[in-house]
């Protein structure tokens, strides 16, 4: 069977950029891997990401791209199709929920800079109300964060795809940078404490 990304992702447009490049021969052929149903692996890089970012159009059709950022894991995996998140205040614009309105059409963005990753998601959104899904609120609410919760996008998996780790720049957030540094920083702490024992044995010889 045809590879659904693409099939979603290429038009006559991209078909005819393809020839114009000479690459369409690369495109054409058949590919079984799934691309519409979420496997453990995605399932497991979807909650390990803190922010992704969604695109949605506009009825003037101009293009928006919003990012979306939270705890680890705020992007909710609802099955293998679904995907939900709890929907804060802002800015209070709601340019991409009064997007979402007009055209369900979405594209995600989930990046893992340190591995050089990216997932690539394509999924129809609707727009819940808090009170519509107990069960659903639940699972994507999280009592310790102060914002104020307004809806829920509940995403439907139209289909995904991986990119290549090509041009994109390793990138590590502070809490990683601090893991990283903290046995040279336990090291230095050592050393300090061993001079600071030897310089004073050599100010006080006798003792």
């Amino acid at each position: 069977m045809p590879y659904h990304f693409l099939e979603v992702a290429v038009t006559p447009s991209v078909r005819a950029a393809q020839a114009n490049m000479g690459v369409e021969q690369l495109w054409l052929g058949a590919d079984n891997r799934p691309s519409d149903i979420l496997t453990e692996g995605e399932i497991a890089f979807i909650a390990s990401r803190d922010s992704f970012y969604i695109a949605s159009v506009s009825e003037t059709g101009w293009p928006y791209v919003q990012h979306r950022g939270g705890k680890t894991g705020f992007l909710k995996v609802v099955d293998h199709r679904t995907l939900a998140f709890a929907d804060y205040r802002g800015n209070r614009q709601y340019i991409s929920a009064g997007n979402f309105a007009a055209n369900d059409r979405a594209c995600l963005f989930l990046m893992d800079y340190v591995r050089r990753a990216r997932l690539k998601i394509y999924a129809y959104v609707e727009r819940l109300a808090l009170d519509a899904d107990q069960e659903l609120t639940e699972l994507v609410s999280d009592p310790t964060y102060k914002g104020r919760a307004e809806r829920i996008f509940r995403l439907r998996l139209e289909a995904f795809d991986w990119n290549c780790p090509q041009h994109i720049i390793p990138r590590y957030t502070e809490q990683q940078v601090e893991q990283a540094v903290a046995p040279l920083r336990e090291q230095l702490q050592r050393l300090e404490t061993e001079n600071a024992t030897l310089r004073a044995r050599l100010e006080n010889p006798e003792r």
